[in-house]
């Protein structure tokens, strides 16, 4: 019988995780939630009723906890055990910073550690098909690789400590700050008596949504080629249009407002005969980096 594969939180995703886990041999798990862990035992899974009784009981520890604080405590806790496992598998959705600080308090102690973010929901991960975002050193991510192909159908190497963490961060900020722009335009489309359906079809095409992600940021940017296309003053121009018909419609803006403001700044600077990617010019400045490959 293979090694017990150990499991500290059993939350929604915790428990999807162990459940995955589970198919390819025992697992111990520990929540807080005494309503947890019985799900957890009626889904197979061995549940200890304290954390430091999973001391010595297995060589990897996944942590899936909701709280960046939480996971940091855990890494405390598990630091201090008498007999430590050779791994800490974090797939919580925790910063860069705390992944990096649980992974000092751990390597103190002789104890690996990756960061290994989810991507995907929980069905994706009761069925062993999850996409993870890894991070860590080579070695740590080379030892946590034959645990996580049990259950994933990608991961995505992103190199040391944290980067795993920061890429669930930023993917995340982007879905929701999409989410209200979205929802902004729907607002908008409904006072319009647009369709929800066409809407959906026309932002669904390739011209639509992805023509941001793929021409501007994969080929403009990356390449620093920011001639012809449509220009600065002419999506300044459209961004103005949409902020006047939405106050006509009495449609309140909160993402959309904000995303003009770098258009005006753009202006400002006489970018505007360039191509509205050149926007990214500005956060070169800002933040000392270029999006240039």
């Amino acid at each position: 019988m293979s090694e017990a594969t150990g499991i500290v939180g059993l939350g929604n995703a915790g428990l999807a995780v162990a459940s995955a886990l589970l198919k390819h041999g025992p697992v111990l798990g520990y929540d807080r939630s005494k309503e947890r862990c019985k799900l957890a035992q009626d889904a197979g899974i061995e549940v200890v009723e304290a954390l430091e009784r999973l001391d010595g009981r297995t060589p990897v520890v996944l942590l899936s906890l909701p709280k960046p604080e939480a996971s940091l405590a855990v890494a405390g806790a598990i630091a201090a055990w008498s007999s430590l496992p050779e791994l800490v598998i974090e797939t919580s959705t925790v910063t860069p910073d705390t992944a990096q600080k649980s992974a000092a308090l751990l390597e103190t102690a002789g104890v690996g550690f990756v960061d290994a973010a989810i991507a995907g929901g929980v069905a994706s991960m009761a069925a062993g098909e999850i996409t993870f975002f890894l991070g860590g050193t080579d070695a740590n991510k080379a030892a946590a690789k034959p645990v996580l192909d049990r259950i994933a159908t990608r991961i995505h190497d992103l190199g040391t400590v944290g980067a795993g963490m920061g890429t669930k961060v930023v993917n995340n900020g982007v879905m929701h700050a999409v989410m209200v722009v979205l929802i902004e335009a729907f607002a908008m489309s409904r006072k319009l008596d647009i369709p929800t359906d066409t809407l959906v079809e026309i932002l669904n095409r390739e011209e639509g949504l992805l023509r941001p992600l793929i021409h501007r940021i994969g080929e403009r940017m990356q390449d620093g080629n920011y001639e012809g296309g449509m220009s600065v003053s002419n999506a300044r121009k459209d961004s103005v249009l949409a902020l006047e018909t939405a106050q006509q419609l009495g449609v309140p803006l909160f993402a959309t407002l904000a995303s003009h403001t770098p258009y005006e700044i753009a202006e400002s600077k006489e970018m505007g005969n360039q191509d509205y990617a050149a926007l990214a010019k500005l956060w070169e400045d800002w933040c000392g980096i270029s999006f240039e490959r």
